[in-house]
């Protein structure tokens, strides 16, 4: 998920955005949705900080993913969109008032504070998908699912040994959410029977990295953002693997910037990177298309609605794993719905599957096949 600091630029200050719902709440007011005195009736619902002016606009783009996916739902239990701009203070009030009203599944709170405000609780009365993660260890009817930058970290590091590599050279910088990614990474691959051999902290001297060498079995997790990596890469050792996270990854827009990543191994949601993918085609896009940071979002209310559907049957023998617009979907025995992303790479300016990349290169091979051999 995606990021932890204020930058100048808007797609920084949307990745500070990101990675904020999975750090922190901010302090808020809640109004209690329907209002008071409407017959309480069988619904879903949809706890979001929509009033926050942090955290509104992230919030939004999980709704529409959730009602979009709802839209496709036939037969599906009408949602009810509870609003709010706290979910750390009033969260627990808020969420009474849904099962008043007659919620027979929740889904929310958002951030992290949330969530764990929530858990806090005495009393989780109906089935309840919180779209973050907790350290309470509550379990009972509340589950969580989440876009978590560690758990990619993670993955990323089991590709990379999945490739014979055993080596790692980590490049971060002093932001929180480097500090994490870098963790996780080195905690997972150092489980596999790894080592860490470098761990440099980037000071806005990608020259700095010219002399980290290329030696057997080394590669390099970049622990940053997509304009720190486009100005480090010239300057890391071509002979190097490298491989990170999908904040690397700003969608295929922009493929000027894309061409300086090119060979960045990383992990990201089908959504992004599989748009004409049947699991994914289902589902409407966002109108107008959001950023991509949001479009994750946007893509987490949809598998959210997904898993609500699954609580409220109980069929998680035959519906899990989950073939999801985030990724595969499975639940750990700490009823979190793990997500893994699939591999790609930046492959001629854009971001695509190796299987993809192995179809070009094999096309492009083919087709040199003719001039070459009219070669006298």
């Amino acid at each position: 998920m995606h990021r932890i600091s204020f930058i100048v630029n808007l797609s920084q200050r949307v990745l500070f955005l990101v990675a904020a719902l999975y750090v922190s709440g901010t302090a808020c007011a809640t109004e209690a949705v329907p209002a008071a005195g409407v017959k309480p009736a069988p619904h879903i619902a949809l706890l979001l900080p929509l009033k926050s002016d942090v955290f509104g606009r992230a919030a939004d783009a999980v709704r529409q993913g959730f009602l979009a996916a709802a839209s496709a739902q036939e037969h599906a239990l009408p949602i009810r969109v509870y609003e709010c701009a706290d979910e750390s203070s009033q969260i627990a009030a808020l969420y009474r008032q849904a099962v008043a009203n007659g919620a027979r599944a929740v889904a929310g709170p958002l951030t992290r504070n949330g969530v764990a405000a929530l858990a806090a609780t005495s009393r989780i009365d109906v089935q309840t998908l919180a779209l973050n993660v907790t350290d309470s260890g509550r379990a009972g009817k509340l589950y969580f699912f989440s876009l978590s930058a560690e758990r990619e970290a993670r993955q990323v590091a089991q590709l990379a040994a999945a490739s014979g590599l055993h080596n790692a050279i980590i490049i971060g910088d002093s932001t929180a959410l480097s500090h994490r990614l870098s963790h996780a990474y080195a905690e997972e691959w150092k489980q596999l029977g790894n080592s860490v051999s470098i761990e440099v902290m980037y000071q806005n001297d990608p020259a700095a990295l010219v002399d980290i060498p290329a030696g057997d079995g080394a590669m390099v997790f970049l622990a940053v953002d997509a304009e720190k990596a486009h100005l480090m890469r010239p300057y890391l050792n071509a002979a190097l693997p490298v491989y990170a996270t999908s904040q690397l990854f700003n969608g295929n827009a922009d493929r000027l910037t894309n061409f300086d990543l090119n060979d960045i191994r990383f992990v990201d949601m089908p959504w992004l990177l599989q748009p004409d993918h049947p699991a994914v085609m289902i589902y409407p896009r966002a109108n107008p298309p959001l950023p991509a940071d949001m479009e994750r979002l946007y893509a987490l209310g949809i598998d959210a609605f997904r898993l609500v559907q699954i609580l409220i049957d109980s069929s998680f023998r035959t519906a899990l794993p989950l073939d999801g617009v985030t990724g595969n979907i499975q639940m750990n025995g700490a009823q979190q719905f793990q997500r893994s992303g699939i591999p790609a790479l930046f492959f001629q300016g854009r971001g695509i599957t190796p299987e993809e990349a192995e179809a070009i290169r094999a096309a492009m091979a083919a087709s040199a096949v003719p001039a070459a051999s009219g070669v006298r």
